[in-house]
């Protein structure tokens, strides 16, 4: 269980470095088309690179974000139930979780693949976007990581 526990630390510690970059590139490039636009010279494409890199942010933060529980949680009703149904709930969600994203994982990859195949480019720039795409689906692959070692050390018994 350590061994998951220190994948999943890592994998998502790179994930947020990686998003982090995104984060910046992302600021440098709105902010510096905003100062371009002052002087009529705004950056083309800016509204596409954005997007891109705003669904790369979205995505890599999902697995981390699951491995600190700092998503909202509505616990109004469950809350009053013992502390093992608790546990049994929140297993239950960690399952459904990891099959819905586990698909949407898979999914978004398969829509990755047509538009590599395809060799689709974006609108304005005309760069390819797929790797954007794969990025995302990394992303909620790496949450379905994050669900199923959340649901395993629910399972596994307590180190005293």
């Amino acid at each position: 269980m350590k061994y998951l526990e220190a994948i999943n630390n890592f994998l998502n510690r790179i994930s947020m470095i990686l998003g982090g970059i995104a984060v910046l590139a992302l600021m440098l490039l709105a902010t510096g088309n905003v100062i371009l636009r002052i002087f009529h010279l705004p950056f083309r494409g800016t509204y596409e690179i954005v997007s891109f890199l705003g669904a790369v942010v979205i995505a890599f933060a999902l697995g981390y974000t699951q491995k600190n529980k700092d998503h909202i949680v509505v616990d109004i009703l469950t809350e009053k139930f013992p502390k093992k149904i608790q546990t049994y709930i929140e297993a239950l969600a960690d399952v459904v979780i990891m099959i819905f994203f586990g698909i949407v994982s898979w999914q978004v990859y398969v829509w990755g693949m047509k538009i590599y195949e395809s060799h689709e480019v974006s609108e304005t720039l005309k760069i390819v976007f797929h790797p954007f795409v794969f990025a995302v689906s990394v992303g909620f692959a790496l949450l379905c990581f994050s669900a199923s070692v959340d649901f395993l050390k629910k399972l596994s018994p307590k180190e005293e």
